[in-house]
């Protein structure tokens, strides 16, 4: 496989897991030196090119069955290395987790039919998780109409993830409703969910990309989905919701970039083996019959590494259908418990 943006926080993550793993992998990004540095540590190949320069991107993509996209943020990314991907006949994997980036490669599904290739965004804790959890239900109710998916997660924030969340505040949210978007404000209705150590508040979340793979995955209509974030980004989300036009304001957003300019580029590996994530799934018919489940793992960007390795594991032994597909559609819901730290419980 090849993976793009390998020295990002996100990617050096993934090449480190990959190596371990002994998984044939190829790092690629932009910028030479520091793929230098961390192929020469890895004992990795490595590749340089531009999104912008396709000669250049099919000559790396050759002889690779697979391009991970690990350079977010993805509204920025996505579409050219897709586009590479499909002119070179590679599965394309991503570790996106909003809707406009799913959404975006969902419509080249006919294009990837065609060409024998696989298009699997969010196989990191972007919606792997949540996805698994929401098929897992979907089985125990096959006739439910009402999903609720929610998360909550103890580390830190990386500056990509924190870019990536004012990119949704500047640019609005989606619920799902009777099967399709409809718009509908950041934190427009807040709920107490018991993750397993005790209820937290949890604000509802309109960029979940889970309004796009749980209702592709499930067929379910209406999906609320959920997160339980940091106070200053609560008051952020709660804030757009009644006064927009001043959270979405250049002078507000460039002051909010150079805030997240200045933080740690992502958590530290205390953090990291410290923090643990949450996921809860609730699912309902129309008789009023419920059934509830969580999920557990290790914190969410350790979770990302070892959930796209095992993807990108599992396309390359030929677990993939052509065009789009979430990864539990795929895979099925008991994928993610081979992973350590990983359980889950129906409650």
């Amino acid at each position: 496989m090849l993976l793009y943006g390998a020295s990002g926080f996100m990617g050096e993550l993934i090449a480190r897991e990959a190596a371990r793993q002994g998984l044939p992998v190829t790092l690629a990004g932009r910028t030479e030196a520091s793929l230098a540095v961390l192929g020469t540590e890895l004992g990795l190949p490595y590749r340089v090119f531009a999104l912008d320069n396709p000669d250049a991107a099919q000559q790396a993509l050759g002889g690779h069955r697979i391009l991970i996209n690990a350079s977010g943020p993805f509204h920025v990314t996505a579409a050219p290395l897709l586009r590479h991907a499909l002119n070179a006949g590679v599965h394309y994997l991503d570790l996106a987790g909003e809707v406009e980036d799913f959404v975006a490669v969902q419509a080249r599904d006919a294009e990837a039919v065609a060409r024998g290739v696989r298009l699997m965004p969010g196989v990191g804790f972007g919606v792997f998780p949540t996805d698994s959890l929401a098929v897992f239900l979907h089985g125990l109710l096959p006739d439910a109409v009402r999903l609720t998916l929610a998360f909550e997660t103890q580390g830190g924030v990386s500056q990509e993830t924190a870019q990536t969340v004012l990119y949704g505040l500047a640019h609005g949210g989606v619920a799902r409703r009777g099967g399709a978007l409809r718009p509908v404000p950041a934190a427009w209705k807040r709920r107490r969910i018991e993750f397993g150590s005790g209820p937290r508040t949890a604000l509802f979340n309109p960029w979940r990309a889970d309004l796009i793979s749980a209702y592709a995955s499930t067929g379910i209509a209406d999906i609320d989905t959920y997160s339980v974030v940091p106070q200053p980004l609560a008051s952020l989300m709660r804030l757009d919701a009644v006064w927009p036009a001043l959270v979405r304001s250049q002078a507000v957003q460039r002051l909010l970039q150079r805030q997240v300019a200045t933080q740690a580029r992502g958590p530290s590996a205390s953090e990291r083996a410290a923090g643990r994530t949450a996921v809860y799934g609730e699912i309902e018919n129309l008789e009023g019959q419920r059934v509830a489940a969580r999920l557990f793992g290790p914190e969410a960007y350790r979770f990302s590494a070892q959930s796209a390795v095992l993807a990108a594991r599992l396309v390359l032994q030929g677990q993939h259908r052509p065009g789009y597909r979430t990864p539990a559609e795929v895979f099925g819901p008991d994928a993610l418990l081979s992973l350590p730290d990983v359980r889950r419980e129906q409650v």
